[in-house]
């Protein structure tokens, strides 16, 4: 067996079909017999989704199909009492010509998809896909490489013999710590939550998407699902409270004091988790290659960890392909982490900003994240560890409920009341970056060995500076603009047009006779990679395109198997062909062409 796949959670799962959409075959196991239930994202990318619609375009069509009208799920609210005024609100319907920009960017818009929903949808596509051997109830034990086979051990007591290891397997995953991979960083709280139905809670028409709850004996974030479903989460300190040990009896408790006594509900299920931002020393170890939770964490403001997975198998994907298929060296599996870590880097850097930017509207009642921090760490360390449960916990409680003691004046009708009241509401709308990051969603840029740098360039080759707004561009690196080309297949995204072979490049261009000529004309030099070229002049709006693609009519913009770009040029074919065929060999051939390969004849247009 080619792969095997530890986890089958959206990471390992997506691993599984992008892969067996390249041929490839893979075992995927998970300890769960059933989807997960609980659910624990529900931010989905429009990036997501377009990885999954080049894993199966009817399986993109599927989860997108799940998702609410993204007009039904824009409100963000902060309130004290969930029936009262509250203290303040984002409307993210409130700027349609944002709406209209973020349209235009993708086929697919960021969406609203509890993974409970997610995951059912993933599983059935693992089970409809011949080459995946997708086993339930099972989890890898151990793991010993051997030159270029890895044995692994399962928990039914099967040996597995795979060429490599793809370590998919959650935030507490054992691979990583049987490898010997630490996690460095900051441990933020920890928290727990309650999965929940309730009807009356809220109209149909009027539901907030997200609730901040600041109460004397309660603080957290309750989340509207699908079918009157919401998780209410908070957070403790210490393990033995309650909400830990005790959650069904918690919960059962504590929703009918921040709901409502009258409100009738049922508990689907309860949970614990630790919100933390921590990165593996390494992702690759050998032939295990760590992705998803397995590899990062990072705290749920932004929805980056569902989504910073999908993107991590998106690039392990195409490159075992290469080197499964013997076009390409070990190496290539290398530039995994050289491109991933930044993007990582970035995406925990603004969502811990976010974490404590709420600090600045809640500041005002005595309610911060960094004091959270503090009293969490404070209970994890000597000699707060060294006391019992039975001593521990109601010392926990006690702090929880003297940090909270402030949020009283958020019932009251006073003079100073009003006053704070104003202050929080003033400093809300600064956390819109929190909700809206279409810059990081669509504009994250990968470097390295593989993609060119141009001359001039001193901004990291990772992200667009504005998180908010998403400015696209032809920059090495980044993703390729969506512009929509007429085919004989009908209206189709250039990204849907990127050839996804291994040794594939493909090039847009306003000159696909020149840029044909030329690269055939190189084609020996080339090889084993092979280019494919893509007409804009049959783009729905070719003007509109040119400003996109920033090349004008005569260069071109070269993408590699993943959509990302690895090189552009505004200089005519004949002029630029000499500098494309540098750059390939200087960045990409020394992975490649030591390898013995039968290159097939692709396309028209491929040589």
């Amino acid at each position: 067996m080619p792969v095997l796949i530890a986890g089958a959670g959206s990471t390992g799962a997506t691993a599984a079909l992008l892969l067996a959409r390249r041929g490839i075959p893979t075992i995927i196991v998970d300890r769960r017999s059933d989807a997960l239930t609980h659910p624990a994202a529900h931010v989905i990318h429009g990036r997501s989704l377009e990885i999954w619609r080049e894993a199966d375009p009817a399986l993109a069509e599927r989860i997108a199909g799940i998702a609410p009208p993204i007009e039904s799920v824009n409100l963000i609210r902060w309130c004290s009492d969930l029936s009262g005024l509250p203290l303040g609100e984002i409307d993210l319907a409130s700027r349609p010509e944002q709406l209209v920009r973020v349209k235009s960017h993708s086929d697919f818009l960021i969406s609203h998809i509890g993974q409970h929903q997610l995951m059912p949808v993933l599983w059935s596509a693992l089970d409809r896909e011949p080459l995946i051997d997708f086993r339930r109830s099972t989890r890898v034990d151990s793991v010993e490489q051997h030159g270029d086979t890895v044995t692994a051990t399962m928990s039914t007591g099967e040996n597995v013999t795979a060429r490599y290891v793809v370590g998919a397997d959650g935030a507490n995953s054992e691979l990583r710590e049987t490898a010997g991979i630490e996690m460095h960083g900051p441990v933020l709280a920890r928290m727990g939550s309650a999965f929940f139905r309730a009807p009356g809670l809220y109209p149909a028409d009027a539901r907030p998407l997200l609730s901040w709850i600041y109460q004397p004996n309660f603080a957290g974030v309750m989340i509207a699902h699908a079918d009157d479903h919401y998780v209410l989460m908070n957070t403790y300190l210490h393990p033995d409270q309650d909400v830990a040990r005790s959650r069904e009896a918690y919960w059962a408790r504590t929703l009918p004091e921040v709901l409502g006594h009258e409100l009738q509900f049922d508990i689907v299920s309860t949970g614990t988790w630790t919100m933390t931002s921590q990165t593996a020393e390494v992702f690759r170890s050998g032939r295990l290659l760590l992705a998803g939770d397995a590899a990062h964490r990072f705290p749920h403001t932004g929805g980056y960890g569902l989504n910073s997975g999908v993107q991590d198998a998106h690039n392990i994907a195409w490159k075992l392909d290469a080197v499964l298929s013997g076009r390409s060296t070990d190496r290539l599996l290398d530039t995994y982490e050289v491109e991933r870590r930044p993007v990582i880097n970035l995406f925990a850097r603004h969502s811990v900003a976010n974490h404590f930017e709420l600090d600045s509207a809640t500041k005002y009642f005595g309610v911060t994240n960094r004091m959270l921090q503090r009293a969490t760490t404070a209970m994890s360390r000597p000699p707060m560890t060294l006391l019992p449960g039975r001593l521990a916990a109601p010392l926990a409680e006690r702090i929880t409920r003297a940090g909270l003691a402030r949020t009283t004046i958020l019932a009251s009708t006073s003079w100073r009341a009003q006053r704070v009241r104003d202050l929080v509401a003033g400093n809300i709308p600064g956390q819109l970056a929190h909700f809206v990051s279409t810059g990081l969603e669509f504009g994250y840029r990968y470097a390295g060995p593989l993609v060119s740098t141009e001359p001039g360039e001193r901004e990291p080759a990772i992200g667009s500076d504005d998180v908010v707004e998403y400015r696209p561009n032809t920059r090495p690196g980044g993703r390729l603009p969506h512009a929509v080309i007429n085919t004989p297949d009908g209206p189709r995204s250039t990204l849907e047009l990127v050839e996804t072979a291994p040794t594939a490049l493909t090039v847009f261009t306003f000159d696909p006779a020149g840029w044909t000529g030329a690269l055939g004309s190189a084609a020996d030099a080339l090889s084993p990679l092979t280019t494919h070229v893509v007409d804009l002049e049959s783009a729905t709006s070719p003007a509109t395109a040119i400003d996109l693609y920033e090349v004008g009519t005569d260069g071109a913009v070269v993408v590699r198997p993943d959509g990302h770009i690895i090189w552009r040029t505004s200089d005519a074919a004949d002029a630029a062909t000499s500098a494309l065929m540098e750059t390939i060999g200087r960045l990409w051939l020394p992975y490649f062409s030591r390898i013995p390969v039968v290159v097939s004849r692709g396309q028209a247009g491929s040589f």
